[in-house]
Parts: structure tokens; sequence; C-alpha cells
């Protein structure tokens, strides 16, 4: 006889997340997760301990969401005798919002009763987070919530917030930290209730595995795991498990992150002695290290040497490192990672007079409507740009200044013929620098890309080229995920307006379209090298290993390859056109399988050698240019 199993969800954050998430971390998260599972006509969660209530009557109240788990076939009196074995594993003191929380708990049950897991959206949600520059901000004072003297039930304390979080945002977490961990549950039933704290703590980010199922859903989910197999008599566990748990923090970083798992198996809770009978364990501390879910290797015994030695060895192998890690590129490694942006002021007394002219021409306005819009603009929105570019004022735009800017912006582009709109967006690009004006005009961009990559070959000169330098600024702001990766519409928009721009017959248009690719290329080198190098911030300003895409990058250097074999009057442009090759194809994860052939059908490495000599005569004359351009063709451009 089987019984149903179920998942309920709760967002711990009551919806705030969905609506300020894109805002503080640039990426959409709908809920913070907090899940428990209903069997039995119970329902398990962890929190302060393993708790169980009857349904729906936690501390959290309804689920937001109930999800089919499937059946099980597992009776109740043998679920209860798993729940009593693991408890000394979910004890209060161990919880971490992050770490170690309700969903692995859950995680781990579903697996013992169905042998499946959670969704990965609740699971890879600290992931997620964690993953982002406020997330990596946060983590601190996180961690502080939870650094809890041994042997006391706590009680999750608001943060101290350094001075860049918001009270409103400690306060958030606070309350989501708290529904969590469930410091006041309700509606307790017979047989229910806390853990006993345990003298041991759970170090991030370690799993625990109570069930063969559970470890299966690990080594799934996992192209790399360590399994460490102890037990609490075990004196020599004791000895190597701090050496175990300094390599899970290690070890699980950057570009590792989501791929590797460390996880303790105790042979003595719950299930583990059945996970340590099915890989042939016969003693504590034993290691096993798993490749693509098949055991290469195992280690037995306390020797903290080998066992770093094998870890760092799993880990080459899972993921040997990038043909150019290696590479000698001193002309590469020279350039800065930083976007060119173009700061020069115009004369905004000529630039409002001409707007002003173009708003009183625009059929699309209504006359009652015109004379407040150039009042705004020579009342509230020129007398702010002066006083920040011309008189050097600091101060950031207050939020109202960034409502009228954003609202005139949206106004002006969607009435304003295509082109006339060169003087907005000459002074547009000196604001978008603004953080707050930034985020607050994205769409509006992409209106205007949009319009434009349908358009270039009629757009006037003054257009192309106004629009390429805002696009260039904006890619040096926080704009830069959504406007490459997080919209399909302003991702084809912007590729297609770049593209078409490196090959205009203009010589200026052609020179901001290159400063707009070296942009883009600065943006993904960044996460690129990050990633390379294992940063923990791998991902919070530049590209994200999920974010790549092959198929635009084949595009873009085809497109660049062709710029540069038709460049013949700007030195400056051919600076940044090779710089651009020089980002997009180092680290590249498609190098192998598509730009190495790429590069050599188009001939890349004869075209960057044609730049430096025609005739016997140079071409190129600075040094540092031609320095470039023969280590990209004689070692970027090379067959791996």
């Amino acid at each position: 006889m089987t019984a149903p199993v179920k998942l309920y969800v709760y967002d711990l954050s009551r919806g705030i997340a969905r609506s300020l998430s894109m805002q503080l971390t640039g990426r959409q998260i709908d809920g913070v997760w907090h899940s428990s599972v209903v069997v039995f006509n119970r329902e398990i969660f962890y929190g302060q301990g393993i708790v169980i209530t009857a349904p729906g009557q936690s501390h959290l109240g309804q689920p937001l969401q109930i999800i089919d788990m499937g059946q099980t076939a597992i009776d109740e009196q043998t679920f209860e005798d798993y729940v009593s074995d693991i408890r000394e594993h979910y004890t209060a003191d161990k919880y971490h919002l992050l770490d170690f929380n309700c969903n692995s708990f859950t995680n781990d049950c579903i697996g013992f009763l169905t042998g499946g897991s959670i969704p990965a959206f609740i699971k890879d949600l600290p992931s997620d987070f964690l993953s982002t520059p406020f997330g990596i901000a946060l983590r601190p004072h996180i961690d502080a919530m939870y650094r809890r003297p041994t042997g006391a039930v706590p009680v999750p304390a608001a943060p101290q917030p350094s001075a860049d979080l918001s009270t409103t945002l400690s306060s958030v977490l606070s309350q989501v930290a708290a529904r969590a961990s469930g410091a006041q549950p309700t509606a307790q039933i017979p047989g229910s209730g806390y853990s006993t704290p345990s003298t041991g703590t759970v170090a991030a980010p370690l799993h625990l595995s109570t069930n063969p199922a559970s470890f299966r859903s690990l080594l799934g989910t996992h192209r790399a795991v360590v399994a460490m197999f102890t037990s609490q008599t075990c004196a020599p566990c004791k000895m190597i498990e701090p050496v175990f748990d300094e390599l899970a923090h290690a070890k699980t970083r950057g570009a590792a992150q989501g791929r590797v798992a460390f996880a303790k198996v105790d042979i003595g809770a719950g299930m583990g002695g059945m996970v340590a009978r099915e890989y042939q364990v016969m003693a504590t501390p034993t290691f096993a290290f798993f490749l693509d879910g098949k055991r290469v290797h195992e280690l037995k015994g306390p020797n903290a040497p080998e066992l770093r030695t094998q870890v760092d060895l799993l880990l080459f192998n899972a993921f040997p490192p990038h043909v150019h890690t290696g590479l000698a590129l001193p002309a590469v490694n020279s350039l800065p990672l930083l976007p060119i942006l173009t700061r020069q002021v115009v004369d905004l007394d000529t630039v409002r007079d001409s707007l002003a002219m173009w708003i009183d021409g625009a059929p699309a306005l209504n006359n009652t409507v015109k004379p407040a819009i150039k009042e705004k603009l020579s009342q509230v929105i020129f007398p702010w740009l002066r006083q920040r570019y011309i008189d050097g004022s600091t101060a950031a735009p207050s939020t109202e200044y960034v409502d009228e800017f954003s609202q005139t912006v949206a106004t002006l582009v969607a009435v304003l013929p295509h082109s006339s709109l060169f003087p907005l967006l000459d002074v547009w690009r000196l604001a978008i620098l603004e953080p707050a004006i930034a985020e607050k005009t994205l769409t509006p961009l992409i209106s205007v890309l949009d319009s434009t990559n349908a358009t270039v070959t009629s757009s006037t000169r003054g257009t192309l080229l106004t629009l390429l330098r805002l696009a260039a600024n904006a890619l040096g702001t926080s704009l830069a995920r959504p406007l490459l990766v997080g919209d399909a519409r302003a991702k084809t928009a912007l590729r297609g307006v770049l593209v078409q721009t490196l090959l205009v017959p203009d010589r200026l248009v052609r020179l901001a379209a290159a400063s707009l690719a070296f942009n883009f290329s600065v943006w993904v080198q960044k996460g690129r090298i990050a990633r390379a190098r294992g940063d923990a911030a791998a991902d919070t300003d530049g590209i994200r290993e999920n974010e790549e895409d092959g198929e635009w990058e084949v595009e873009l250097v085809s497109a660049v390859a062709e710029a540069l074999a038709k460049e013949e009057e700007s030195e400056a442009a051919v600076h940044r056109l090779t710089a651009t090759l020089a980002f997009l194809i180092r680290l590249s994860p498609s190098y192998r399988d598509q730009l190495a052939p790429l590069l050599d059908v188009l001939q890349v490495r004869r075209t960057l050698k044609g730049k430096l000599a025609e005739g016997g005569k140079p071409r190129i004359q600075n040094k540092g240019i031609r320095a470039l351009i023969e280590e990209v063709a004689d070692t970027l451009c090379r067959e791996p």
C-alpha cells in the first residue's frame, strides 16, 4: 500500500523577492523558498530542529504552492524511525539560511520516500542569490546571524548592516530568517518537537546524505562529488573533518559552484549504513571520489595531504583548464579590462535649443503638451546636467530628478521622429552613467535600439553616432547584463545594430561601433577570467557560464574579422577591433569546436598580419598596437 507525498512550498519574503530582486540583484528571483514534506497526514520541516505539524498549520500558514512528489511504498513507522535517526543531524544550531536549511532536509526526506529530489528552482536558489553582487555583499551578514555558541537553541537576530545596505533590506532579511527557522512554531501534534542541539556544526557548503536515494540524487546533479563516510564514534574522522570542511569551502566557489559537491555520510544515521554497503565502504573515515556518477577513487584513513591531492586531481579531470590558460600573452594582458566611455560634454545650450526645435515640429505631440516638456527641459533636466558635468558637482541625482528624466526620455523616444533623436541621445549618453538613471531608462533604450536595428541603412549619421556612444556607455553600467543577456529583444537589437554599424562607410561611426564591440568583449572577458581563477565573485561583473552564447559569439567574431579586413582609415579602430577579437577568443568555451575552425576559414591570422606591413612598409605605426596584433595573430589565431 502506498501513500501520497506532497511538497509544500512557501515564500519567506511574502512577495518582496519578486518585486525587488531585479532592482537589487540584477536577476529575477520569484521567492525565498521554504519547503516541507507532507506525508501520512503530517507536515514535516526543518527549522528549530525537525518539526512536525498538521498540514498547513505551521507558523507559515498556508503554502503558496503544493507539488505532487508521487507515492511512497515506505510505511509510516519506517519513516518515523528514519526521522528519529536523522534528528541528531538536523538540529537547531546547524541551521543556516543559505547553506543548510529546510530544503536540505526536505530533499533528504523526498529521496528516502520516493527516490526523487525537490525541484531545481528551490535547490538552486542559494547559488542564484550568492552569484549576484548583492548576495555576495549580504553573505557576511547572513553568516553572522548564525554564528552562535554551541549548545544554545538560536533565534536569528537581525544582521548589522553595513553602510551600503539599506535599513529596509536588513529588516526584510531578519524577517525571512525568523520565518525560516520557525522561532515560534504552532500546532504541534503528539510525537513532534525539536531535536536537542548537537555539539557539531555543518560547514557550508556540505551536503548530508542519510539514505541511498538522496545520495544518488547528489551524484546525478553534480559532475564531481567527494563523499566522506564517517561515524559519531570515529576519532580519526574528527581529526580529518576540519580539512574536509575547508576543502568544501575552497573548492565549490566560482566556476565549480553547483557542479561540485562535498557530502558527509554518517553510517550510523538514518540509512547511511545502506549507502556505505552500496559502495562497499567497510571503515571510517573513507573518502570516495565520483566523476559523472561513477566512483573513480577511494581513500581510507585521515591522510590530509593525500586528500588534498585527490580532490585536486578529481577537479582537474572534471574541469580541465582551458587551452589558453598557460599561454604567455603580455600584450593582451596589458589591455585594461575597462569599458571605453564617452564623457565629452557637448554645448548643453545648443543641444537644448535643438531639442526644443524638434519638439516644436513633432506632429505626434499635442501643442498643449509641448510647452510643458520644454519647460521641464529648461528648468529641471538641463540645469542638473550643467551642475553635474560642467560645474563638477558629485551629488547623485535625486529620486524626483531620476523620475523626471526617465519620463521625459520615454515620452520623447515615443513621439520624436527617429532622425531627430540625436540631441536627446547625446545628453542621455552622459546621464546614463548615473546608475539610477541607467536602470530607469532601460526600456526606452531598448526601444531605440530595436527601431534602429531595422533602419540602420537609412539612419542619419548623427543618430547612429550618438546611439552607439550611448549604448557603449550603457555597457559600462549595471545595464550590461539586461542588454546583453537578460532581455531577448534587447540582445537581438543590440546585436543587429552593432554588426551592421561595424561596416558602415562613415569612419567615426565605425570607430564608435568598435568601442561598443570592445565594451561587450570586456564584459565577457571579466567573467571568464574570474571563473578561470575560481573567484567567488566570478559572476558578479561579467558574463556567467550559463549565459555564454556560442552562436552570438560566432556572429560577432565574424563581423569583427570582416570589419578588420576592410578597415583602412582608422588605426584606433584597428586597435579596438583587435582587442575585441582577443577578448572574445581567449578562454572562450566555444574555442575548440567553433571559433578555431572559424578563424581558420576566415583567415583572420592573415588579415591581422596584413595590417602590419604592405609592400615591405609598416602600415600600423604604433608599437603597442603592432605588438597586440602580432600576439593575437601568432598565439590566439593558431590552431589549438
